[in-house]
């Protein structure tokens, strides 16, 4: 048997979640849905919403944080947006995959067109669709050129939806094919830190529902779409399949997935984790800190390293560790809402931010986002060394229920007044129970 058809399989075999990995998933999707909230109302996705409100007829699925009904297809891309447009949404570390972004976004469009649907059904539809995506990117044997949580997350969205929505098992390779088809994003976005990143998992998203709509519709896809001579491991990127292959089913992905502290690139979190610790224990003076000195991974340094400048952009930002650690040592919290020209100029965090040095180490893993040493020096002369071996929110080193609440709260704080409510306090019934 294929790898391709052991996942196929997989996608719509039935399932009944271990009691754990039901309550993983439904606190995924409780932050997950949180921080789309709170991205919503951020200015890149009001931008963006003016445009996705021409593509289509129809109120058939709604937008996170809002009372507003788009097509389905429209409403995924801006939920998919919104979830990962802030940089706070969770992911597979060794797969490198934000999974619950775009399949999470896919869903919801589903769910609301058909009027509602189980609970039950939901979470493992969630927890299928997040297998696949993670899945793919553990395969994976080289760096990203593509841009992994877009095109391993279509993929996974699209049958997660297939499953939801009951299509006939034997369309689901059509499906599959479909899905590759569309799937697009590249690492470009994330080198320039341009808005198309968050734009890549939009795109993912409606591409998810779009496939399953075309075979719906009578439309076939390629079967042999990931392993064939142009299939996903020959063109987007290097990868053995058989990895996820003889894994798949053996245990749930979704177990395995990060939640990210911060609303910031997660290759800054383990810096920010360890600084959040010393900070809280009351081990390190922000005020004595003269110098901080990072020695990471390649991926750590190509994602986070980029240094900050008086004339940067929120999405920057959100991916630079020089403007980060500063932030974090002034206010012991990355709040969005200090992601502004005024702040980026500002000489304080800029000076400090000069003094932060990040230095490649010689981890041959590309996808490697650990072990990373740190190192703080203080006016007094004292030094602060420490060792990260795992990012805070890992399932290694989970969040604390206070650090959980006051993620919520920070994003409770930044969606629409009037949000429903049931997005913090009851997220399976907002997703399940359209109203």
């Amino acid at each position: 048997m294929t790898a391709t058809r052991k996942i196929i399989d997989f996608a719509v075999a039935d399932h009944v979640l271990p009691q754990n990995t039901r309550a993983n998933s439904l606190r995924l999707l409780g932050d997950t849905l949180a921080g789309g909230a709170a991205g919503a109302t951020s200015e890149e996705a009001l931008n963006m919403l003016g445009a996705v409100r021409g593509w289509g007829n129809g109120e058939q699925a709604r937008l996170l944080g809002s009372d507003e009904r788009l097509a389905a297809p429209s409403a995924a891309w801006f939920n998919g947006f919104s979830i990962h447009c802030l940089e706070w949404d969770a992911v597979h570390e060794p797969a490198v995959v934000h999974a619950m972004s775009v399949v999470t976004a896919a869903l919801l469009a589903s769910v609301d067109r058909a009027g509602g649907c189980d609970p039950d059904d939901f979470l493992t539809a969630l927890a299928v669709g997040v297998d696949i995506a993670s899945g793919l990117g553990i395969a994976a044997t080289g760096g990203m050129r593509f841009f992994r949580p877009a095109t391993a997350g279509v993929i996974g969205a699209a049958l997660a939806v297939a499953r939801l929505e009951s299509i006939a098992a034997n369309k689901f390779p059509d499906i599959l094919g479909l899905a590759y088809s569309q799937a697009s994003g590249t690492m470009q976005a994330h080198v320039e830190a341009s808005i198309a990143l968050p734009l890549q998992i939009a795109n993912a998203s409606r591409a998810a529902i779009c496939a399953v709509d075309l075979v719906k519709s009578g439309m076939d896809g390629p079967h042999d779409a990931l392993e064939g001579p142009f299939g996903y491991f020959s063109l987007l990127e290097p990868g053995e399949l058989s990895r996820y292959g003889e894994i798949i089913g053996s245990r749930w992905l979704i177990d395995e997935v990060s939640i990210k502290p911060f609303p910031s690139g997660r290759a800054s979190h383990g810096i920010l984790g360890a600084i959040d610790e010393l900070l809280r224990d009351g081990s390190l003076d922000p005020d004595k800190v003269t110098s901080v000195d990072i020695t990471a991974p390649p991926l750590i340094h190509r994602l986070v390293g980029r240094p900050h400048k008086a004339d940067i952009s929120p999405r920057y930002a959100r991916l630079c560790l020089p403007f980060l650690i500063p932030l974090m040592l002034r206010d012991r919290i990355i709040d969005p809402r200090c992601f502004t020209p005024l702040e980026f100029a500002n000489p304080d965090l800029l000076a400090l931010g000069r003094k932060i040095t990040v230095r490649i180490d010689d981890n041959p893993d590309q996808n490697a986002l650990a072990p990373q040493s740190l190192a703080i020096s203080m006016s007094d002369g004292s030094r602060i060394e420490r060792i990260i071996s795992d990012n805070l929110g890992s399932p290694s080193a989970p969040m604390s229920e206070a650090q959980a609440r006051s993620k919520r709260d920070l994003a409770r704080s930044l969606a629409n007044s009037d949000c429903d409510p049931r997005i913090f306090n009851h997220p399976l019934a907002y997703a399940t129970e359209p109203q």
